[in-house]
């Protein structure tokens, strides 16, 4: 608080996240009457339960997505969620977190804004942790962020090795300069922060961004056959990556086939918001 000189803005896209989103609103909301943080908004993705109303009991300002820059059409993910809540955030350092997050604490905001008030030169912050595994009695210490492991972190290794540093590149806390938000452009579903690293590498280089350790981050776990779509969607923005730059041909990727249902993942993308204003 006491180096701060620039506002903030939390945001937190949030579906069906009632049972969690109470919690984080109130320790969040803490923050702002410290003055820590100016500005506490949850974008709710049309929730089917008490999500938006939890929400704004324990503080929070709410958008429903759908509410955000409508003449772009139907809201296509959390990525599009993302880039429309830039037109409602209005602090110079903006911070993304999860809304399914258990047993939250503040050190995650603390942590994320930290690099970014302490060093002119870092423009973006991305988390790491680790993600315990808890399935009935048992608890694997490192066993969550399944995708994380087994995909984005060798994938990045062998095709983008600047990143294979990148611990959590799938982890869904984030914090930046909104002037290098408004820069980039947004995928619109499960790619969006794969996608967003390798646009923040393009604008700013290894030298503009820092990782920081959160410790622990416990959350639900997906069966394993839902992260199939996830899985997809990440390689697919990597491949589709690929192909615009000359390094893979004649991309013609199938839909992935789950219990006979055919699951695509159309690589959509919002334009940088500077141009979109």
């Amino acid at each position: 608080m006491a180096a701060a000189e620039r506002s903030v803005s939390v945001c937190l896209p949030a579906r069906d996240c009632a049972a969690t989103v109470g919690p984080i609103v109130e320790a969040l909301a803490g923050l702002r009457e410290r003055a820590v943080i100016d500005q506490l908004v949850v974008i709710d993705g049309g929730s089917g339960d008490a999500t938006a109303r939890v929400a704004a009991e324990a503080g929070a300002t709410v958008f429903s997505e759908s509410g955000l820059m409508p003449d772009y059409g139907p809201v296509a993910g959390k990525g599009d969620a993302m880039w429309r809540s830039l037109s409602v955030l209005d602090g110079e350092l903006v911070c993304f977190l999860d809304a399914d997050v258990l047993e939250f604490s503040t050190h995650y905001v603390l942590g994320l804004l930290g690099p970014l008030i302490e060093f002119d030169e870092i423009d973006f912050v991305k988390a790491f942790y680790r993600r315990p595994f808890r399935q009935g009695d048992i608890a694997l210490a490192d066993g969550g962020g399944r995708v994380n492991h087994l995909l984005a972190r060798p994938a990045l290794a062998i095709f983008y090795p600047a990143l294979a540093g990148v611990r959590q590149p799938l982890a869904g806390e984030i914090a930046a300069r909104r002037s290098l938000l408004e820069l980039l452009p947004f995928a619109t579903g499960y790619g969006v922060e794969i996608a967003m690293l390798l646009d923040v590498l393009d604008q700013v280089g290894l030298d503009g961004m820092a990782q920081v350790d959160l410790d622990t981050h416990l959350n639900s776990h997906q069966p394993l056959l839902d992260l199939s779509p996830m899985a997809y969607a990440v390689l697919k923005v990597l491949a589709m990556r690929l192909e615009r730059e000359g390094r893979l041909l004649e991309l013609d990727a199938a839909p992935l086939l789950l219990d006979g249902r055919a699951f695509d993942a159309p690589l959509a993308e919002r334009p940088p918001m500077v141009s979109a204003r």
